[in-house]
């Protein structure tokens, strides 16, 4: 228990800096969000009055206080750029991104354990050459140039998809999966690469402990050494990196989603940033890094879980 409320009040520590940090960071960068809207040429009255009907006259603590009490109440503020309210505008974009990054996660995890156990399975063998190989190109090739090479490929070439034309799910759930299913591949090659190698490298760990000799000599088959008792022990230190995967998968979808045409929040923060739309941008940081700080809060968890031991370091 006391475990949990420790990384709790380190998540809610972490949040309050993050909205800090966002906070004043939009704020000092030089720039009037009234003069974007109505241009130069507006008076000073009708300034002051958008000012007024903005907040951003008053106090930069005052203008913190009343943002992050209205994010904390589910009121967002209303979107400079668009005039509505932000939470409508993220309704329908929020989904979208998050079951890109669900997918991204999914495809990770499923090619990379098997991937990395077998290479540990193969050692100094040809195969396991050429899964080192294979990881070290996912590693050097960036989300945008995969993103571009798949819509070559797959859209132009094979026509398994219409470059640039969304599917939406509600509309049709078989087109937006076989859609969405080459931008989350472009995004997963890297991490797919880098898991592995991971996971390679704790397995090799493993096998060289005592346990698994003890468990050769009981006459354990080897698959069953490694998937019963080697992947169990590796994957507690695979975990976190998964978990902070997390932040690449969201950072690596911004571009993605440009490329592939997706409606998802990296279009929309782009569009944010360059516009100075403060109460959007600020939403989609805070958005952003509370599914990393909390998916890390789940990860601590989970190791916990996996690995009894560190409740009792915690």
């Amino acid at each position: 228990m006391r475990y949990l409320v420790k990384k709790l009040v380190i998540l809610i520590v972490t949040m309050f800096l993050i909205s800090l940090l966002t906070f004043f960071a939009f704020h000092i960068l030089p720039g009037d969000p009234a003069q974007l809207i109505l241009g130069t040429s507006a008076s000073p009255e009708k300034l002051d009055a958008l000012r007024a009907q903005l907040g951003t006259d008053k106090p930069l603590l005052v203008q913190y206080r009343n943002w992050i009490t209205g994010f904390v109440h589910g009121d967002f503020g209303t979107s400079i750029r668009y005039s509505m309210p932000v939470k409508d505008l993220l309704q329908d974009r929020i989904p979208v991104t998050l079951l890109l990054g669900l997918m991204v996660l999914v495809l990770t995890i499923a090619v990379s354990i098997p991937l990395g156990v077998h290479a540990a399975r193969i050692r100094g063998r040809a195969g396991e050459h050429v899964i080192n190989v294979l990881t070290m190109l996912g590693i050097s090739f960036p989300g945008f140039f995969l993103s571009i090479l798949f819509m070559w490929i797959f859209g132009l070439v094979l026509h398994l998809f219409t470059p640039g034309r969304y599917v939406d799910l509600a509309t049709d759930p078989l087109g937006f999966f076989r859609f969405m299913f080459f931008p989350a591949l472009a995004i997963a090659v890297p991490q797919i690469a880098i898991l592995t190698k991971y996971i390679r490298a704790a397995m090799l760990d493993e096998l060289s402990k005592d346990y698994v000799r003890t468990a050769r000599g009981k006459g354990r088959s080897r698959t069953g050494i490694l998937y019963g008792h080697v992947l169990r022990n590796a994957i507690v230190s695979v975990v976190p990196l998964i978990g902070m995967m997390i932040g690449e998968i969201f950072s690596g979808s911004i571009i993605v989603e440009q490329v592939f045409g997706i409606p998802g929040i990296g279009r929309l923060l782009i569009a944010s940033v360059t516009g100075r739309d403060f109460p959007l941008t600020q939403t989609l940081v805070m958005y952003v890094a509370l599914v990393i700080v909390v998916t890390n809060f789940a990860v601590d968890i989970l190791i916990q879980v996996i690995d009894p031991r560190i409740r009792l370091q915690g």
